[in-house]
């Protein structure tokens, strides 16, 4: 059976969630071919994602039931006996085979079946910002924005630089930049947190070894239709951008600062030299912010006083280290540790990644189990 060996109450829940999912998923693809449905663009955009979400799990399904059915008859086969020594070794392999896949298919269903997060598909805003360390610390945020736009660039990914300021020594006080495309949240969500540095900086002549720390933060990118602001709500000023250490560089004003009245929340942006360009950017930012809180607040509610192993990643929580004298990067949230320091640092994350993306997917596995 796809639902394991649960009693007959459990099947029957679960039997009656894939009946659901598969009406659903017929529906949406008759839904999808309204003239209505395709001239309404948030609608059409909604149920396409949905119907693009929903079609793995049916894929599945199907190839569990031609599994079963192929399980099925070998077996009647075998039960009736009487078959040549050849054949019967095809059929005996061929009814092992099928089992083998019956048991992978049935995982593949169960995670599958566990709640979408419905950011998994969009594009991301992300946030570094060099925390304690001074100057060190700002060089390691340059670090991290390498690792991640490279990470991006491996997967075909676009980023986009939305604001930049800069130490005098090549550091990062803070960066927030755009990464579009498929799956960007999916695989970076749990990038989310304080990320602390161990090594011996250019500067120290004794050769000791400095502690510093840079928080990261990953936020789904929030469309329009997603999260509209109220242009009511902002105080929008202009001010002269500047350069590292306050050098000049631009003598219009076009630098864009942004304030948020009902959250007082603060967005600046001065990487064009065009002014509408920067009020994009930082209005993209901005709705950003304000959806992810919105998301915070409703999740909070919902689920107060339960996180999972891997979480959100809390943006006071220490969840990972780097430490280059001994070439380690330890993941404190799944007892993570690879020696593979050089690798990661060149963008080289998905074993990192699809860690905590299996950590993550077991720890709903097992809530779900108890459940029911």
């Amino acid at each position: 059976m796809i639902y394991g060996h649960k009693k007959g109450h459990s099947k029957q829940t679960m039997l009656d969630k894939l009946y659901d999912v598969r009406r659903r998923y017929e529906e949406i693809n008759q839904r999808l071919q309204d003239p209505q449905v395709i001239s309404d663009n948030k609608q059409y955009r909604d149920l396409m994602r949905e119907y693009k979400n929903l079609t793995p799990l049916m894929e599945a399904v199907d190839a569990y039931q031609t599994a079963d059915t192929a399980c099925k008859e070998a077996k009647q086969l075998l039960d009736e006996g009487g078959l040549e020594p050849d054949f019967k070794e095809m059929v005996q392999q061929e009814w092992q085979e099928n089992r083998q896949k019956l048991e992978q298919l049935t995982q593949e269903i169960k995670l599958l079946l566990l709640p979408k997060d419905e950011n998994d598909g969009k594009n991301i805003i992300v946030e570094i910002r060099s925390g304690a360390g001074g100057e060190e610390a700002a060089l390691f945020a340059h670090s991290l924005h390498r690792m991640y736009s490279m990470y991006a660039t491996a997967h075909r990914w676009n980023c986009e630089i939305l604001s930049l300021s800069e130490t005098e020594l090549g550091g990062t006080k803070e960066v927030v930049f755009a990464v579009q495309g498929e799956g960007a949240y999916s695989r970076l969500k749990f990038e989310s947190g304080v990320h602390r540095v161990q090594r011996v900086p250019e500067t120290e002549t004794q050769g000791r070894v400095h502690t510093s720390t840079v928080t990261v933060a990953v936020m789904p990118e929030a469309e329009e239709v997603d999260f509209e602001l109220n242009m009511n709500d902002l105080k929008i000023d202009t001010f002269r951008a500047s350069g590292a250490g306050g050098q000049h560089i631009n003598k219009t004003s076009s630098a864009i600062r942004i304030t948020h009245l009902p959250t007082g929340m603060v967005v600046e942006c001065q990487d064009e030299r065009s002014q509408h360009k920067n009020k994009d950017k930082a209005l993209k930012v901005l709705r950003s912010r304000l959806l992810q809180q919105k998301q915070q607040e409703q999740k909070d509610q919902i689920d107060a006083d339960r996180r999972s192993q891997v979480g959100t990643g809390d943006r006071s929580e220490r969840i990972r280290t780097y430490n280059f004298p001994q070439g380690r990067m330890t993941d404190h949230r799944i007892g993570l540790t690879l020696y593979k320091l050089d690798q990661i640092m060149d963008g080289n994350l998905d074993e990192v990644l699809d860690a905590l993306i299996t950590a993550d997917q077991a720890e709903k596995l097992k809530a779900a189990e108890e459940r029911q």
